[in-house]
Formats: C-alpha cells, sequence, structure tokens
C-alpha cells in the first residue's frame, strides 16, 4: 500500500498527465522532422524499389529510437516527481489479504523493547519504575481508559520518567466483536483522556487479550495508531513464580533482535522479577528501548510473522 501525503493528489496526477503529453508532442514533432531530413533521396538507388525499402527502414529505426527516448524521459520524469515529493511514505501491514500488528522488528541492532498492560491494580507501579530508573531503561506501557482515570499521578510519573504512553482501549473488551465506530470509540475516549491529563499524544495501541481482525488494525491506523503485539510472552499473568518469568523470557525461542516483550503491571510476581530480567537480559547484550524507538514509522512492510521489516 503507497500513501502520497501530498496536500491535493488530483492536482499531482493532472500536472503529471500534461508534462507526458508536453513530452510526447515534443518528442514526436522532433522525430518527425529528423526523419523528414534524413529520408533518402531517390537518385542514391537505382530503382523505387530500393529506394521504399530504405524510407521504411529508416522509419523503424525513428520509431524505435522514439519510445526508448520517450520510455526513458518519462522514467526521468517519474524520478524527478518522487523525489521532490515532501512527505512520501510506503507502508505495509498487509500480508496475504491480512491486516497484521507489528509483532517484532527486524534489525541487526541488540536492540528489545519491555512491555507493560495496564489495566488493573496500581500496587507495584512505584517498584516497577523505581527499577527501571536504577537500570536507566524505558519501556512501554499500554493504558485501558479505566486504569487512566482510577491511576492519574501513575499516568503522570510514568511519562516524567521517560516512557512511553500506550493505549489499551477504553473498556478492554475483544476489539474484533465490535462495530468500527465502537472500535474507534474504545481507542478515541482513551486518547483523549491521557492528551487531557498529560498533553501526550498516544500512537502505540494493543489491543486487549491480543484480538484483532483486518477492521481493528484498519480503525486503529486511521486513528494514527500503529498496533503492537509481542513475540515473547512473560506468562507472568499466569503466577508461576519469579523465576518462571525469568526463564520464559530470556530462554523463549523467538527472543531476539527486535523482540517485543510482553508483561503486566499488576501480575502477582512480575516486580519482584523486574530487576534480575533486566540485568539478565542486559548480560545477553541486549539494549532495552521504548517500542516507539524500536519500530520503523514509515516505509516498511510485514512478513507472515508480523515482522516489521524496513523497505530502505
Amino acid at each position: 500500500m503507497v500513501i502520497f501525503m501530498s496536500e491535493n493528489k488530483k492536482t499531482w496526477d493532472e500536472k503529471i498527465t500534461l508534462v507526458l503529453n508536453e513530452l510526447e508532442r515534443k518528442i514526436n514533432s522532433e522525430n518527425t522532422e529528423g526523419v523528414k531530413r534524413r529520408r533518402p533521396h531517390k537518385k542514391k538507388y537505382q530503382t523505387k524499389e530500393q529506394w521504399k525499402k530504405e524510407v521504411f527502414r529508416q522509419e523503424i529505426i525513428m520509431q524505435a529510437v522514439k519510445s526508448a527516448a520517450f520510455l526513458l524521459a518519462t522514467v526521468a520524469l517519474i524520478q524527478g516527481i518522487v523525489k521532490v515529493l515532501p512527505d512520501s511514505i510506503t507502508v505495509s501491514n498487509s500480508v496475504n489479504g491480512r491486516e497484521l500488528p507489528i509483532y517484532c522488528v527486524e534489525t541487526e541492532k541488540n536492540q528489545i523493547a519491555l512491555s507493560f498492560d495496564a489495566a488493573w491494580g496500581n500496587e507495584d507501579t512505584a517498584k516497577i519504575l523505581e527499577i527501571l530508573r536504577k537500570h536507566n531503561v524505558k519501556v512501554t506501557f499500554f493504558m485501558t481508559g479505566g486504569w487512566v482515570e482510577s491511576y492519574p499521578d501513575d499516568v503522570k510519573a510514568i511519562l516524567a520518567d521517560g516512557h512511553d504512553l500506550g493505549n489499551h482501549s477504553e473498556n478492554h473488551k475483544n476489539m474484533s466483536q465490535l462495530s468500527s465506530a465502537e472500535k474507534e470509540e474504545e481507542l478515541m475516549e482513551v486518547h483523549r483522556k491521557v492528551q487531557e491529563l498529560t498533553g501526550y499524544e498516544m500512537f502505540l495501541f494493543r489491543p486487549p487479550y491480543g484480538d484483532y481482525d483486518n477492521d481493528v488494525i484498519n480503525v486503529a491506523r486511521k486513528c494514527g495508531y500503529y498496533s503492537i503485539q509481542w513475540d515473547v510472552d512473560s506468562l507472568d499473568w499466569k503466577d508461576y513464580g519469579v523465576d518462571s518469568i525469568i526463564k520464559t523470557v530470556t530462554e523463549h525461542k523467538h527472543l531476539g533482535n527486535g523482540s517485543i516483550i510482553l508483561c503486566h503491571n499488576g501480575a502477582k510476581y512480575t516486580a519482584q522479577a523486574l530487576d534480575t530480567l533486566i540485568t539478565t537480559l542486559k548480560d545477553k547484550g541486549y539494549e532495552l528501548v521504548p517500542i516507539s524507538q524500536l519500530i520503523y514509522k514509515d516505509n516498511y512492510h510485514l512478513n507472515h510473522e508480523g515482522r516489521q521489516i524496513s523497505s530502505n
């Protein structure tokens, strides 16, 4: 899917058509004159038949030259137009007819992103922020509207510490079961709350339960959001314990450059596991960055795994 962010697409189409028509007219005119100038004289040939053959041969050559010249000129023109378009971007979330969120990122950098879904409780928020400050790590918090409304001071503290504020919908519903209008309202209601509270414009969205369909991704994009999933699930929500969280993440088969890790604010053992989890990931050579820094904002496509790949 190619998107040209120009002010007037029709105007560009008309300009291109006019230029191409003028270019073709000039080439036709010049080549016609050239044929006339170079038309062979009858006196040079013994028979009229030989003269006609030579005329026909030269006309074929000129038609070929004309076509090649027009093709090259057209290519050059289009290249020039593309270069001057100010904000052209190419993005695609479509894979075999299905719209996908970003599960992870293809990158040569040893970077991964840690994320927390915040939908219930705030008992461990202060502890999590303290550990993140200790390690100088920035992460992404995906928050529901109810959580934002219940814990506004935590929202401000998260932003003040330099973390991403992400949208986790207003009511934590299965988004694929809602109408397009309801999907948009789920996104924009919490968006408005965060904007009014902090002035921050959120642009990262994680569907509750990881539930999505084509319409969820399209509506989110319409609202200015990148839809984000994960490729490493800590399973902290299952309350298996501290060691389980650390092992599940650090030994996960999908863990690698560009991974997005799912954790939950409010899970029983997450805050207790976080210090060792970060230390172990750093020991493995990874730099932990917020999702906003990890993903590509434009010029990208996704593969069948939902891996975001740069088109540059």
